[in-house]
């Protein structure tokens, strides 16, 4: 801050002023927009633009007046590769070495970004930009999501002077978990009159840069729009996801061919890239050395192998996922020819990037619920098949098999999560800015990483990042900046990138990757027994020749040097526990911890990582109302059609409904209908221990309804075993926000009547005497 320059006398008329150190920071003249377009989820061989089958004539028209990047790479993972988009320092040392709801207290996978390692939105708020954020978030630990929390690190807490989208790592893109700025809003209508997230993102984008530009149209803007697809559930408009109807109908092993073709055709990969093949170390029946089993979710099953009905379950998936993909496209076209029609693309730099490779979490089999994956409970096409139609509907939360997975990261191994292979960490990249960068027809083949994006943007802004933002002196940013690639093809790629993720290891260095053999999220542990491996990129991008054994002395300079970076960044402990492991950890809650929890009508929703946690125990839901004769409505409600329970009254009649992971709907109805008047109505599970049926973990036990005093309805009923959705349908009294639990009714359904409170006991207590909490409740009248 520069300092008073004036004169001050007694008498203002005789002073002089200087307006300097008082005015907020203003770009310099001329600065260019930053538009940062993040995709989820998206493999490197999905879109056309890189050679795949899904239409994207917007991100055509980014690469047309811009840059391919055909060697572009992250760490496997959203959280951790956003980490490092938005800071310029790699995952484990901003504390990001997982999701953000996995987190555990060590330096590298705490996930919670030191304020050390400044944002860009935080650096160019500073430089006289706006600062906005629009989309996904996935930044903030699931603990720190509620309205009680430290907002430091949402995105107002980091640099975003403005906020709209979720926080979480997906969100139905019908039902949205939506925060705008600090606190959580309703979405603006329902799917029943046309509402989609991928339209509404673009409004608000649209909403957000208007809103400065028409008073200022002189200042930049910094926007991080990052769209919820292609992450699961794969959601679209039926009429979009039709237009790719029998598209894929040959199955992920032809499709693969026809792509690595194009991509060879495209400059992206060089000639005699071989494809890599299926299943690449023999799974299933592959094993551990000392004999765990290799995990089923990470297997593909051939096409040939598949029923007739199965290859078309298959296939509807993915025309789910590419209409999904061609409608978000189409929406972030909107954006872009406002941006064109107000005069401000020419001077506009975007980065386009997808933050991993394509999702393997479906499974062989696909899934219609991905919850399913986050409950360790296996999908069959028997379950999904009878909903073939309602993929990509409200009623869904799907999500597509490995097998397209692995075709739409053609040509390399595996997906999403695997940091040692091409599959989980190879992305697109796109660069353009008009005004500044001429379009280049030949991608750019330099080896370069997430982390390299913010260095590279800083040296085409002319900015030096300070020294101190907000009284935190700052770490050194780890990229290397690439921008000398963009003029020119023959500017060298970066030299070493470490990368961890849910146990795996590897490390890229000179051309050479040694990747250990190791599953993510596996439970093998024992990771001294890894068997590593070792491929020369630079002439073998698919990884289909392993050359350890004739390069062994390579080899261990590589794991060498694995380790010495693993010290710099905060790379161990290595954490490769299953995904049901990792949702039931011990971690801070969002909420102390206690025998009784109350919640209140008329408040916003609490995440579910800070509200009553009753999956594995007895548990009471406990409501004071006051009802009339046609009152109706949701009394309380946690979940969605994910999975989750309910307690409604509809027609005059109390219900209980459990939703076991958006698969069995288990009813409990009362046997009278309610009377006017005040109530106290109660839903008491007593569990009675783990479920016999390996089908359906989870506890069993005993759900007893109540009406003041008198039981009207028991029922046999198995809770889930893990989280409904930590990512959206929270707890929420008087009505169900978002996807319903239940299709008995549709969201929100809003109590008519009145509600005192609702308390969940989680204590295991069970009432002594029901008819004295009665009197208890309305003691007072």
């Amino acid at each position: 801050m520069s300092r008073f320059k004036g004169k001050i006398a007694t008498d203002i008329r005789d002073s002089q002023p200087d307006w300097t150190p008082f005015l907020a920071p203003k770009a310099r003249k001329g600065a260019p927009n930053v538009l940062m377009l993040v995709w989820d989820d998206v493999g490197y061989a999905t879109m056309d633009v890189f050679g795949g089958p899904v239409e994207t004539p917007n991100m055509r028209r980014i690469a047309d007046r811009g840059v391919k990047f055909s060697n572009f790479h992250t760490t496997a993972l959203c959280s951790p590769t956003r980490s490092s988009l938005l800071t310029g320092r790699n995952a484990t040392s901003n504390g990001m070495a997982t999701i953000a709801e996995f987190s555990s207290g060590f330096p590298g996978i705490s996930t919670r970004i030191p304020f050390e390692n400044g944002f860009i939105s935080e650096v160019l708020a500073r430089e006289g930009y706006n600062t906005y954020c629009v989309g996904k978030w996935h930044l903030t630990p699931g603990e720190e999501t509620n309205m009680a929390a430290f907002k430091g690190r949402w995105p107002l807490g980091r640099g975003f002077e403005r906020f709209y989208g979720f926080l979480g790592g997906e969100s139905n893109s019908w039902y949205p978990d939506l925060v705008y700025d600090n606190h959580p809003i309703d979405a603006p209508s329902s799917p029943e009159d046309g509402y989609h997230l991928s339209k509404d993102l673009s409004d608000r984008a649209i909403e957000f840069i208007s809103d400065a530009h028409q008073v200022d149209p002189e200042k930049p803007f910094f926007l991080y729009l990052a769209p919820q697809a292609g992450h699961a559930p794969h959601q679209a408009p039926k009429d979009w996801i039709d237009k790719y109807k029998g598209c894929f109908d040959d199955g992920y092993e032809a499709i693969r061919e026809r792509i690595l073709e194009r991509q060879i055709e495209m400059g992206l990969l060089p000639e005699g890239t071989e494809l890599s093949p299926i299943n690449p170390h023999g799974e299933p029946g592959r094993t551990s050395p000392d004999g765990k089993p290799w995990p089923m979710l990470d297997t593909v099953r051939p096409w040939d192998s598949l029923s007739t009905d199965e290859k078309k379950l298959f296939s509807r998936m993915a025309e789910v996922f590419a209409g999904y993909i061609s409608y978000a496209d189409h929406e972030l076209g909107r954006v872009l020819d406002f941006l064109e029609d107000s005069g401000q693309l020419e001077n506009t730099l975007i980065v386009t990037v997808s933050d991993n490779g394509a999702s393997g979490e479906g499974g062989p089999n696909g899934s219609f619920n991905e919850w399913r994956f986050f409950n360790g409970i296996a999908d069959s096409t028997e379950e999904t098949l009878p909903h073939i139609d309602e993929l990509g509907s409200p009623e869904s939360y799907n999500h597509y098999n490995t097998g397209w997975a692995w075709a739409f990261d053609t040509p390399f191994p595996y997906w999403k999560r695997w940091a040692g292979y091409e599959g989980g960490v190879a992305d697109m990249c796109l660069i353009s800015w008009p005004e500044k960068i001429e379009p280049q027809s030949t991608p750019r083949s330099q080896y370069i990483h997430a982390v390299d994006v913010v260095p590279t943007i800083y040296e085409l802004l002319g900015i030096e990042p300070p020294e101190q933002i907000n009284g935190y002196l700052q770490s050194p940013v780890e990229g290397e900046s690439f921008a000398d690639a963009i003029s020119d093809a023959e500017a060298p790629g970066k030299e070493t990138q470490f990368y961890t993720m849910l146990g795996q290891r590897s490390i890229y260095h000179q051309g050479w990757l040694a990747s250990a053999v190791h599953p993510p999220l596996s439970s093998w542990g024992n990771f001294d027994q890894d068997e590593w491996e070792l491929f020369d990129l630079e002439n073998d991008r698919s990884q289909s020749k392993d050359l350890a054994e004739e390069n062994a002395e390579k080899l261990e300079e590589l794991k060498s040097l694995w380790f010495y970076y693993a010290g710099i960044y905060n790379g161990l402990p290595l954490d490769d526990r299953s995904a049901i492991e990792q949702v039931l950890a011990e971690r801070p809650s969002g909420s102390p911890d206690r025998d009784q929890y109350t919640y209140y009508p008329n408040t916003a929703d609490v995440p579910e990582q800070a509200a009553a946690r009753v999956s594995g125990r007895s548990y009471t839901i406990s409501a004071g109302i006051e009802a009339a004769e046609d009152t109706e409505g949701v009394i309380f409600a946690h979940g969605g059609v994910s999975g989750g329970h309910s307690l409604y009254l509809k027609d005059g009649t109390l219900t209980y409904t459990f939703n076991w992971v958006g698969t069995h709907l288990q009813n409990v109805v009362s046997d009278r209908t309610m009377e006017p008047g005040k109530h106290l109505v109660v839903a008491e599970f007593t569990a009675a221990g783990p479920n016999d049926d390996p089908k359906m973990p989870g506890a069993k036990g005993t759900l007893d309804l109540y009406i003041d005093d008198q039981k009207v309805g028991s029922e046999e009923i198995v809770t889930q075993p893990g989280y409904f959705c930590v990512v959206g349908d929270g707890l929420c009294v008087g009505r169900d926000s978002a996807s319903p639990v239940t299709p008995e009714y549709r969201s929100p359904f809003r109590f008519t009547g009145q509600i005192e409170k609702v308390v969940v006991d989680v204590s295991g207590a069970r009432y002594p005497s029901h008819e004295g909490d009665v009197r208890a409740w309305f003691s007072v009248d």
